[in-house]
């Protein structure tokens, strides 16, 4: 079974929105800092959004102010709500669970016109 499953990616052209889903099935979720990770094609992953257990976030510069990061710690479920998304957001986006270091499988996000 795996830890952490990401949802919502898909295709969508500059300006316009996605959010990001990650659900957990360990009963540690609401105990651990959770980040996004954002791995572009040729690049290597890199951390764009972090949230600690009780929902204080810290963002790349890249993002910051068009990307949000919540969690609903009762449905074990960490979102990423991304606003006026951009060609040079495109990437696979994964979640990272800090406590246990667990990763996602990721979900595709393409920003394209």
């Amino acid at each position: 079974q795996e830890h952490l499953v990401e949802s919502g990616g898909g295709l969508v052209r500059p300006g316009e929105s996605l959010r990001l889903s990650c659900v957990a099935s360990g009963s540690d979720f609401s105990i651990s800092a959770m980040g996004w990770y954002r791995q572009a094609p040729g690049n290597e992953r890199e951390l764009i959004a972090q949230i600690t257990s009780d929902g204080i976030t810290l963002y790349a510069d890249s993002v910051e102010g068009r990307f949000t990061a919540s969690r609903d710690n009762a449905k074990n479920t960490l979102y990423l709500q991304m606003n006026n998304l951009q060609p040079e957001d495109t990437g696979v986006y994964y979640c990272k669970q800090y406590f246990g270091g667990f990763w996602g499988r990721g979900t595709q996000v393409t920003v394209s016109s």
